[in-house]
């Protein structure tokens, strides 16, 4: 869909750029050398993991499939998605955008290690995306990234749903 027609666009025109509280869902794709597929934003050039916000009607897992397949023409299943951590500290994934506009993410991450399609990122949004070591991932690394690879390590060692 894109940011133009999106729950979030529609909301933008009513309310500016107040802060708003958005739940949305982010996906790290793991391949068999257990590099993770990261992309880098247009707007302003740190390298994340593809997300997106939920649309209305949606749930976390929806939006994690429908994010992924816009931003990068990979499509996942909802029954290959696994949740590994949630991420809502606003001290962490409070964001401000380049246009002004504020928003508190409460996100649920994912992991999938089954996909389908060509990785092709969607030019309006991401400049490149490609899979990395996990623990050497691209720079500049969006802050939230960061901790959200930290919650995942913890994930793997611990086997255990993270939260922060």
């Amino acid at each position: 869909m894109g940011y133009v027609g999106s729950y979030i666009w529609s909301l933008r025109k009513q309310v500016g750029s107040r802060l708003l509280l958005v739940p949305g869902a982010q996906v790290l794709l793991v391949d068999g050398a257990g590099h993770g597929l990261f992309q880098r934003r247009r707007d302003n050039g740190v390298w994340e993991l593809p997300a997106g916000s939920c649309e209305e009607d949606g749930g976390f897992a929806d939006t994690a499939v429908r994010e992924l397949a816009e931003e990068t023409g990979l499509r996942v299943r909802e029954a290959d998605l696994v949740p590994f951590a949630s991420l809502s500290d606003p001290g962490i994934h409070t964001l401000a955008y380049p246009n002004g506009d504020r928003v508190h993410c409460f996100a649920l991450c994912f992991t999938a290690r089954r996909w389908s399609g060509e990785l092709r990122p969607e030019a309006a949004e991401v400049t490149a995306a490609a899979f990395f070591d996990l623990k050497a991932p691209p720079q500049p690394l969006h802050p939230p990234t960061a901790v959200v690879l930290r919650l995942y390590e913890e994930f793997i060692s611990t086997g255990r749903f993270q939260a922060r």
